[in-house]
Parts: C-alpha cells; structure tokens; sequence
C-alpha cells in the first residue's frame, strides 16, 4: 500500500520501495503509461512536484520522497449534470464505479442528449461541491446493467485508458443463454464487423475487428433449456458477448436482436465484477455487483 492525501488541488503520494531510484519521467511514462499529451501538459505547468520543489524530471526518486500532482484543478464537465439516483460501488479521489441500470446509455449519443449514466455521474461529483469533467472509462450497451468504471480527473482517465488497452482491468460478466453448451468453458475468437443489412447489428466478419470472449459454463436450467455463463473479455467491441455467443448458437436470452427469446425484456446480460490495480496506491480494486433481481428472481424460480 503507497501512502497518499490529497491538500487542495494537489495529490501527494510518498514514493514507496517498489519507485525507488526511478525517476519521475519514468513513472509517468513507462510505469503509468500517461500519454504524451498529458505529460507535457503537466510538465510545462509545472503540476509535479518533488519534496516541495518543481520536479526535476530525470532525477531518481528515493523512497519516502514527497511526490505531489496538481490533478484536482476544477474543470468544466462535458456533459449536462442530472440527478438520477445511482448506486455508487466504489469511490476514491480518482475513480468511481458505479452500477448501470439497464435501459440506460452510458453517454450522450449526441450534443444535449440527458438522462445518460454520464449526465448522473455528472451531478455525482457536482454534489461533493468540486467542478470535474468525470468521464467513462469503457462502456455498457443501453440494456446491459452492471459495473462501469469512470475517471475523476484527466491524469486518471489516460493511465486507466491505458490499463483498459492492456488487459489490465479485469470485467467479468453474467449472462443466461439459451441452449446447454457442449463445452463448459472456452474461448471465442472470431472478428466482428458491422452487419451491412441493418443499421445497429454486428456480426462475426472475416475483415472485421478483432475479437475475443472467455467464457466459462456454471449452471444448467432445464425448464426454458438456459445456461448461467460468465464471460471475460480481452477486446472491448460493440455488441461482442452477444454478437459471439450468437455465432454459437447460444444467443442472450431476451435478445431478440441476436436471435434470443423475449424471456426477459432485455438481453440477460450483466456486468457483475470489475478488477484492476489501482495505479497510484497499488491497491487492488475487486468490485462485485449482484445481478439485477429479474434474472436472480428466475435462477431461483428454477
């Protein structure tokens, strides 16, 4: 655990073991992996400082030293505050997680658009009494519910951008679908494209992106032929779980788009955990989110 507190606008972390010797140029670049954008940013506004002076960026840190960032500057959000009640999973002075409601975007899909997860997350931290332009960090389509990450601040969102590309945050996802899998677990590895016959479908395409889905079978359910499955992702493309489990015969069920049944009114899909490292304490941030209460309700009807 890396010590830290947060004095105004200024985040100070006390360099641990595991930083010593390495300068602050390397912490930004090669061990949080900030873009270069932001590095400059934060260089030339002289936002870093090292035991009360500005930082000399190739100098080596030692342990103990006194690391401070300017990261909490107010900055006006992209969005319009809103307030929706949301269930808040996790919070620090960086990131939020917060559970999705199904039948909710996660952004504006175009300029004014309301009643989004970002327009929520928006008036969130308005209510502590701080101007920040909290963004998201990956996305959820509009009926899927569940965990979804977002950044308090720039210096946050970029490292956890990078995260995200490396694998490094961990989304585990439930879904009941239709049919009993040959296989109990798996992983599908096929690209996926835009469907040129309709406007919003996906589909596996040779010249599409590339795809891949973990999943793992956990329950069987006799009396609508259901399977409880999670799915892990290592690409993060629309529509995947339900585009891939499609192309395996086992659509979502309530996802008619796919080929599902309307058992549910949504596709039975729902991000549960989200893990990762946090990059500046080196904690490990595990967040857990029960499914919503129509599919816990049918499992234990079964």
């Amino acid at each position: 655990m890396v010590t830290t507190k947060v004095k105004g606008e200024w985040y100070e972390i006390t360099i641990p073991e595991q930083w010593n010797q390495v300068s602050v140029d390397h912490l930004f670049r090669n061990i949080w992996k900030a873009s270069k954008k932001q590095i400059h940013f934060m260089r030339m506004e002289k936002h870093v400082l090292m035991n009360g002076e500005i930082a000399q960026w190739e100098k080596p840190l030692q342990t103990g030293d006194l690391l401070m960032m300017k990261v909490f500057g107010e900055e006006a959000s992209e969005v319009l505050p809103e307030y929706m009640p949301i269930e808040v999973l996790f919070e620090d002075e960086h990131f939020i997680i917060f559970n999705k409601p199904a039948g909710m975007d996660t952004h504006p899909n175009e300029p004014g658009q309301k009643n989004t997860l970002a327009n929520a997350a928006a008036f969130h931290v308005l209510s502590q009494g701080v101007q920040r332009n909290v963004r998201h960090i990956h996305r959820l389509d509009q009926d899927t519910s569940g965990c979804i990450l977002f950044a308090k601040h720039s210096l946050a969102g970029v490292i956890a951008d990078k995260l995200l590309e490396e694998r490094k945050i961990k989304r585990t996802y439930s879904a009941l679908v239709h049919g009993h899998l040959k296989k109990l677990s798996g992983t599908i590895h096929e690209p996926i494209g835009r469907d040129r016959h309709h406007p919003t479908r996906r589909r596996v395409s040779p010249k599409g992106q590339n795809a891949i889905t973990h999943f793992s079978a956990l329950q069987f359910f006799e009396k609508e032929k259901l399977t409880f499955i999670q799915c892990q992702l290592d690409t993060g493309r629309t529509h995947q779980i339900r585009v891939h489990l499609s192309h395996m015969k086992h659509p979502l069920a309530g996802d008619t788009l796919y080929g599902g049944k309307p058992i549910f009114s949504r596709q039975a899909l729902h991000a549960a955990r989200l893990t990762f490292t946090h990059p500046f304490t080196l904690e490990k941030v595990d967040v857990t989110c029960p499914p919503p209460k129509e599919f816990s309700a049918y499992m234990k009807d079964q």
